[in-house]
């Protein structure tokens, strides 16, 4: 009874640990967020610095390898980097002007199309029927009160109402102070800004390696070694991200902007270069550059050939970038997941606005590098990476689980494509059968899960049939009347070791065996395939469900009245070969082979039995090889 009380009070001593560890990482996650947003103002320059650095970076390092000097490197970097960003300002600001004289001239273009857009599309007899409804909606809201006895001079009143007199406001001139204040100001901030990343850049490329030991002696001088890799990694990861994402952007500004200027788009300069810097916002970026070329096409031209020019250029020079460039070109740069990266961006521009949004790959992109090195930290690799969190065999159980044959089946189908059938049924399909034996085992998966777990694995196997992946299965009866030299893959004891059988029996048939699945193990099973198991070849045991030799004896002992002639191995797939080895339970069991692995089966199976590759040729059929395009099916 104490013990029991112990073990009680200790489990609720851990549900209380957890709850308080749940609630201080709540709190602490709040801590953050809040200390991020009201501290933005200081926070903004400092992440655009760091993200210059890294950017930055890669150019000091080259400069330095040709014997300049660190001040000089650093110097002549951020001047042509700053210089650069300015010419393109001058740029944008030059088209700009340009472009703004000229917009009166599409006021008669934009007005045709505007009143051609009711006779398109029926808006106008929707807009009326809005407007009455909202007048007679106002109307019953202001209803007038009931009218009251008046005067007859108050009524002469109301009849000749007094008329407004004019009123005109007239503005003083604006003092040079105010002037200043008025064009000035509104520039100081961007500009005082501009100035904290410039100097924040330098100081951060001249101090790198300085920086870089103190954030060791921060983050934990005692795993130099864990603390290192996670800042290369982190640093790789931005520099190639922003490299290689300029690299596109230019290239994809360039050859929109000689697209425009080939249409007829006026200002073609200036939206290339938009297109540049507005790539670099994740998925709406893109769509925030087309949206003003496309507004200038619809003013520019009388008719719609103009637009229509516009959007598939952008919708085609898009789709080719995206889908065949980029993925070559930087493929898990960032390790993040699409998903991911659509948070990140709302998140950060929620936090920080327009710059957030600028910042959010590449701050998502550390925090990634800190989930997989930090233990603590683990669940931000989980939630943000894109690597696969669950094993091929625990992804393929779970649909099995989840009654999605469907799907588990594209998953085979997608492994088979890369490798083969026997190392999806050696790396996926038998864990899986072990993982759902241990669950029976604790009690987690009864029977009626178990059957449904078999009938899964058939199920996956006739759709793969039906893929021409294996073949279709021969019908057990025709086991009884055909001549010797087919094998019996026979259950044990569940129904997970059938569905082992019907695995192997698969692989049997890929080589042009006959091979036949019988049932779990029982009396009446083997009384009632009697004649089919006394002329096989090759009967083998499939056990999933145990790794008792003396089990598998009792079994082996049954099968040699039943099948005299036959040779008997028993497979043990869910046994480990070297805590238990096949040697020493061989005697035991007293059957001819033991095998922990399918291919020693196999390999067993075509010593004893030759494949029927000549029958098949004399009947017209193309031969199998092992591992070919056609494979086989257990019925």
């Amino acid at each position: 009874m104490p013990d029991q009380l112990a073990v009680a009070g200790g489990g609720r001593g851990e549900e209380q640990t957890r709850g308080i560890t749940g609630m201080l990482t709540f709190l602490t996650v709040g801590l953050v967020v809040t200390a991020l947003y009201f501290a933005r103002e200081v926070l903004v320059p400092f992440a655009l610095a760091v993200l210059l650095s890294f950017l930055l970076a890669p150019a000091v390092r080259l400069l330095r390898r040709l014997r300049a000097g660190r001040v000089t490197a650093v110097g002549l970097t951020v001047v042509v980097a700053f210089l650069s960003i300015f010419a393109f300002g001058a740029v944008v600001a030059e088209e700009v002007s340009l472009l703004g004289p000229h917009l009166p001239e599409y006021q008669h273009n934009i007005e045709v199309k505007l009143r051609a857009l009711p006779r398109a599309i029926p808006l106008q007899h929707w807009a009326a029927e809005l407007r009455h409804v909202t007048t007679v909606w106002k109307r019953s809201e202001t209803a007038p009160a009931t009218p009251t006895a008046s005067s007859p001079d108050s009524a002469s009143t109301a009849a000749e109402p007094a008329k407004p007199l004019p009123v005109q406001i007239e503005s003083p001139g604006l003092n040079p102070l105010q002037l200043a204040e008025t064009v000035v100001g509104p520039l100081l901030q961007p500009l005082a800004m501009a100035g904290l990343v410039i100097v924040l850049v330098v100081f951060m490329l001249l101090e790198r390696e300085v920086l870089r030991d103190r954030l060791l002696r921060l983050a934990g001088a005692g795993d130099l070694h864990r603390t290192t890799e996670a800042m290369n990694e982190a640093a790789q990861r931005v520099s190639r991200y922003l490299a290689s994402q300029l690299a596109v952007n230019a290239v994809e500004g360039t050859l929109i902007g000689i697209g425009l200027a080939i249409i007829g788009i006026p200002n073609a300069a200036l939206w290339g270069i938009l297109t540049l810097l507005l790539r670099f916002i994740p998925y709406l970026g893109i769509v925030i550059a087309a949206a003003f070329p496309m507004a200038l096409a619809f003013a520019v031209a009388p008719g719609w050939s103009l637009l229509v020019w516009t959007a598939v250029l952008y919708i085609g020079i898009e789709m080719i970038v995206a889908n065949l460039v980029e993925p070559r070109l930087y493929a898990g740069t960032t390790g993040l997941s699409s998903v991911a990266v659509l948070v990140a961006a709302v998140f950060w521009t929620w936090l920080w606005g327009p710059i957030g949004l600028l910042l959010s790959t590449p701050i998502t992109a550390c925090l990634l590098v800190l989930g997989r090195h930090v233990p603590q930290l683990h669940f931000l690799d989980v939630l943000l990476g894109s690597e696969p969190v669950l094993t091929p065999d625990e992804s393929f159980y779970q649909r099995l689980l989840a009654g999605d044959p469907e799907e588990a089946t594209e998953q085979a189908e997608e492994f088979i494509k890369e490798r083969s059938i026997d190392e999806f049924a050696e790396q996926v399909a038998l864990p899986v059968l072990a993982r759902a034996q241990a669950d029976s085992d604790h009690g987690i998966l009864p029977p009626e899960r178990r059957e449904a777990v078999k009938n899964g694995f058939a199920r996956i196997l006739e759709n793969l049939s039906d893929d021409s992946v294996i073949e279709d299965p021969i019908n057990e009866g025709d086991a009884k009347g055909s001549e010797g030299g087919f094998i019996v893959c026979l259950a044990g004891r569940n129904e997970l070791d059938e569905a082992a059988a019907m695995l192997l029996a698969s692989l049997l048939r890929a080589r042009g065996h006959r091979a036949y699945v019988f049932a779990i193990d029982s009396a009446g099973a083997l009384g009632g395939h009697r004649v089919a198991l006394r002329d096989a070849a090759v009967v083998c045991l499939s056990l999933i469900s145990t790794a008792s030799a003396a089990r598998a004896r009792h079994i082996v002992r049954r099968l040699r009245r039943r099948a005299p002639r036959a040779r008997i191995i028993v497979g043990f797939w869910g046994l480990d070969a070297t805590n238990a080895p096949s040697a020493e339970m061989l005697p035991i069991t007293s059957a001819d082979a033991i095998a922990t692995t399918l291919a020693e089966a196999i390999a067993d199976v075509e010593a004893q039995v030759p494949a029927l590759l000549p029958l098949a040729s004399a009947a017209g059929e193309e031969p199998r090889s092992p591992g070919g395009a056609r494979r086989a099916h257990a019925g």
